[in-house]
């Protein structure tokens, strides 16, 4: 199951054996659910159309051979040797390779990236800023750093992939399903079934998806026994059928029965590859689901259990269908006609639940490479909700499990069959083995510092078994495989006009911030009336002043007493630790009582309630308030530099040393003895509210002025918090060409009017609300 935070995994690579051998068993449900019920559809999807069985057995043990070379090449060999190293900090998937490149080439697309992001924990580790050691890596480097369409490329390869482990979620829920509920077609006539077999597969689908916002960990434990039991279950039928119909099967694991098999079906046998591509459905969440497990873990469970239980099932199926020749229909070679009789009904119970299993982990799949997207400025906001207050990473996005559901429910009844639907499931997962197999070359050259002869290796090897597969499945483009290219290309669509308006709108923030001049002839009173509290501006910028302060500050008569500006922005690495959460420092002189807060999150870290959050907030400028790394008065004058003054500061639960926050009337947890602690309290008020105090080491001595900061800031964190949201209209300026005004007119404005306000995905009180409207001509 998810761990509690991707710190954990770090330290689960030096505990017991026991704990590696546990995080294997539990990987079974979470990563190996759509690997392991691959044998349900492969080979009634490779002799769907293309290639018949004969008496002569060369296509069934060509296919089986190509079955077990591409199960021992990819998943073996690319993934669990190879792959699962170029690991994230833990983290694995397309967007941590897209980030292990951002970082050592310096490729980043997001826009408010700073130096001091750099200095994070996460962002050093592994050698990140070492030149490549061959001088093809170092021209490599530079050339990514010098031109923009190359970055641009580079991003728009990763959220392909991306868009097809989308198009994924919705086509494995439907094969895996379909493929399971196919078992009754044994138990009933042709006619018949094809009646019951869809609405049979729509009922458990909708189930499966009206129950995601109850989360999985409440039935979680289920999923590595469900698993579990149907690879020994397969692997045991598979060996039955082996010593009981063909103890020789083993030979046609032979690279020379690949040879005769596609020297005598020929091209329909190329055609066909795209049914047996299917095997290795799956393979990319072992990767994936790093962040979850371990390396060691997954590597164990897949070496020991699931590749021998694949292979064993399929050498079984391909045993038994070896006697059988005569067949009543295409739709007899399957997975449940290989099964014995008296089994068949059990084993069609525990193959359901083992499809729903891995149907399950797809969709958890999906919900979490979006919020990846959304946090890297690459897709609408969206609403997430954390099903589980102790199992980080288990999330719920409910415009996207409806949506998933609806085109997963459309696919189901608009193919009825797992040949288009295995056409298309398998150009999905191929495309985004490409895209993995492309970045990886760049990961081996650029972060690995390897010579450029193992990339070319690599991509040659991989890349041409990939690229056959590719071309075999995109053959079948009109029989099912332009579904994933049009859910692709839709949601490709999406995240470029997101990703382009959301450039477009900080640059037009950099281009109009405000003189610091203006600000310092405005005085420590800002020119109109200071009020008790706190008022956080939200910006995006990391330097300089927003306009829209200078729109609040002539449309607004009073304003609070102490003004943050606000920016929570994300950086590419998958976590950031919380002794480095925010950047602290003064805007203007110190008189002014206005502050710059910079929160940072790692694309996989969680989000705090507004709550815990305001009160990491103002602790961590009470703690920069108290500690003295500020400057002088007039020190700030020079913007430029601002992102060089400020400090570093963790979250209340990390500087325990520090200053503390109680706001509350009952006893204080205090972190140190009280003998070394002090109290700055708030003064005695009239009528009721909570009363806040800050608790402060009693060395080193703080001057008067700093004590009359933390007063003040202590008063307005009483009189309460405001958040200040600038809501933006973006138009294209006059002038821009035809295609500008499309994408920002129409296309990202239909985005932002539907998508979650900035508000919500901030996690603001809607009481504690103001938004000022303003057009952005871009």
């Amino acid at each position: 199951m998810d761990l509690e935070t991707g710190l954990y995994q770090k330290q689960v690579k030096k505990e017991s054996w026991k704990t590696v051998i546990t995080l294997a068993y539990q990987s079974l449900g979470v990563v190996y659910g759509d690997l392991s019920t691959s044998p349900l559809y492969v080979y009634k999807s490779t002799f769907a159309e293309d290639i018949r069985h004969s008496e002569t057995n060369e296509e069934i043990f060509g296919v089986l051979s190509f079955v077990f070379w591409t199960l021992t090449l990819v998943p073996l060999l690319k993934y669990v040797f190879i792959v699962l190293r170029a690991d994230d900090n833990g983290e694995g998937g397309t967007f941590a390779l897209y980030s292990l490149l951002c970082r050592h080439a310096r490729v980043n697309s997001l826009p408010n990236c700073q130096v001091a992001d750099e200095e994070l924990h996460e962002y050093k580790k592994d050698s990140i800023g070492l030149a490549p050691n061959s001088n093809f890596g170092a021209s490599l480097k530079s050339t990514l750093e010098k031109y923009r369409v190359l970055q641009r490329f580079l991003l728009v390869l990763a959220l392909i992939g991306t868009c097809m482990v989308i198009g994924d979620g919705v086509l494995t829920p439907a094969i895996s399903v379909f493929s399971a509920v196919s078992g009754l077609e044994l138990s009933m006539s042709k006619e018949h079934h094809k009646y019951v077999e869809v609405p049979v597969a729509c009922i458990i689908l909708i189930g499966l998806f009206a129950l995601q916002h109850y989360g999985t960990h409440r039935v979680g434990f289920l999923f590595a026994p469900v698993v579990l039991t149907w690879l020994l279950c397969i692997s045991t039928i598979g060996i039955y059928n082996i010593v009981h119909w063909n103890p020789h099967v083993y030979q046609a694991l032979s690279p020379y029965y690949m040879y005769k098999f596609l020297r005598k079906t020929q091209r329909g046998g190329w055609m066909s590859l795209g049914g047996i591509l299917l095997c290795i459905t799956g393979s990319e969440a072992m990767f994936a689901d790093l962040g979850h497990f371990s390396q060691l873990s997954i590597k164990i469970a897949f070496t020991s259990l699931v590749y021998p239980s694949l292979v064993l099932a399929y050498m079984g199926q391909a045993a038994y269908l070896s006697k059988h020749h005569v067949v009543d229909g295409d739709y007899r070679i399957g997975f449940y006609v290989s099964v014995p009789d008296k089994l068949r009904w059990p084993v069609f119970v525990i193959a359901i639940l083992a499809a729903v299993v891995g149907s399950q982990a797809i969709i958890t799949g999906t919900f979490s490479i979006i919020k990846q997207c959304s946090a890297l400025g690459c897709f609408p906001r969206v609403k997430i909700v954390h099903t589980s207050s102790k199992i980080h990473g288990q999330i719920y996005i409910p415009e996207i499990n409806w949506t998933l559901m609806l085109l997963c429910l459309a696919v189901t009844v608009g193919f009825r069959d797992t040949k288009r639907m295995g056409n298309a499931s398998g150009l999905a997962v191929i495309t985004v083995m490409l895209v993995t197999t492309c970045l990886m070359s760049l990961v081996i050259v650029l972060c690995w510092h390897k010579s450029v002869f193992l990339a070319i290796c690599f991509v040659f090897f991989f890349g041409t078994i990939e690229a056959l597969y590719f071309t075999a499945s995109l053959i079948k483009f009109l029989e099912g495989a332009w579904v994933p290219i049009a859910l692709s290309f839709i949601f490709l669509i999406i995240m470029c006009v997101w990703h382009f308006g959301t450039l477009k709108k900080y640059e037009y923030d950099v281009q109009n911030k405000v003189s610091i001049n203006w600000l310092l002839s405005l005085g420590p009173s800002l020119g109109i009336v200071r009020v008790p509290g706190i008022g956080l501006i939200h910006t995006e910028l990391v330097s300089g002043i927003p306009a829209i302060f200078s729109h609040f500050v002539t449309n607004l008569p009073a304003f609070h007493q102490v003004l943050v500006f606000l920016c929570i922005k994300s950086v590419p690495v998958p976590h950031v630790r919380p002794e480095e959460r925010f950047l602290v420092g003064h805007v203007g002189p110190r008189e002014y009582r206005l502050y710059r807060c910079i929160v940072r999150y790692g694309y996989r870290d969680f989000h705090k309630d507004d709550m815990e959050f305001e009160k990491d907030l103002v602790c961590s400028i009470a703690e920069y308030i108290r500690s003295g790394k500020m400057e002088p008065k007039g020190a700030n004058d020079d913007v430029g530099k601002e992102d060089d003054k400020m400090t570093v500061v963790g979250t209340c639960s990390t500087h325990t040393d520090g200053i503390q926050l109680s706001e509350d009337d009952g006893d204080i947890k205090e972190s140190a003895s009280t003998s070394e602690l002090r109290e700055i309290r708030s003064p005695p008020v009239i009528h009721h509210r909570k009363r806040v105090r800050f608790i402060i080491p009693e060395s080193p001595q703080i001057d008067q002025g700093t004590r009359e900061e933390l007063q003040e800031l202590m008063e307005a964190r009483e009189a309460g918090i405001a958040y200040i949201l600038g809501h933006s209209y973006m138009r294209a300026k006059q002038g821009s060409s035809m295609l500008k005004k499309l994408v920002i007119n129409y296309g990202y404005e239909f985005l932002r009017r539907n998508s979650r306000a900035q508000a919500y995905a901030l996690n603001v009180p809607h009481a504690s609300t103001l938004e000022v409207g303003m057009i952005y001509r871009v």
